[in-house]
């Protein structure tokens, strides 16, 4: 079993940056890729970006530009940073990666989610 652990989330004015991270631990044998999804207050769930364990990257119209994904594989990490925030970037942001467990094993999980609110 694994398990994914966000942070970094919180309040910052239109216009700020914030930086948020993505911790996997558990039984892990190798990661795949890793992304970032974000839920505003009754929306759906959306993609925002994904990382290759290669660092090939892709991101939502809406943020490219202003968001980078990034990611640290000997630490089993993935990162988002956020630029020129709006406040239509508030929501939730939740990771997902696939994983490998030492079992070999590959499944999906999801952290429990950071809330980032952004003021206008």
């Amino acid at each position: 079993q694994a398990q994914l652990v966000e942070s970094g989330g919180g309040l910052v004015q239109a216009g700020g940056c914030l930086r948020i991270t993505c911790a996997a631990s558990g039984s892990i044998f190798s990661i795949n890729g890793m992304a970032w999804y974000r839920q505003a207050p009754g929306n759906q769930r959306e993609f925002v970006a994904s990382i290759t364990s290669g660092g090939s990257t892709v991101y939502a119209d809406s943020v490219k530009g202003r968001f980078t994904i990034s990611r640290d594989n000997a630490k089993n990490m993935v990162y988002l940073l956020m630029n020129s925030l709006k406040p239509e970037d508030t929501g939730v942001y939740y990771c997902n990666a696939e994983i490998i467990a030492t079992t070999r094993a590959l499944s999906n999980y999801w952290g429990q989610g950071t809330q980032v609110t952004v003021s206008s």
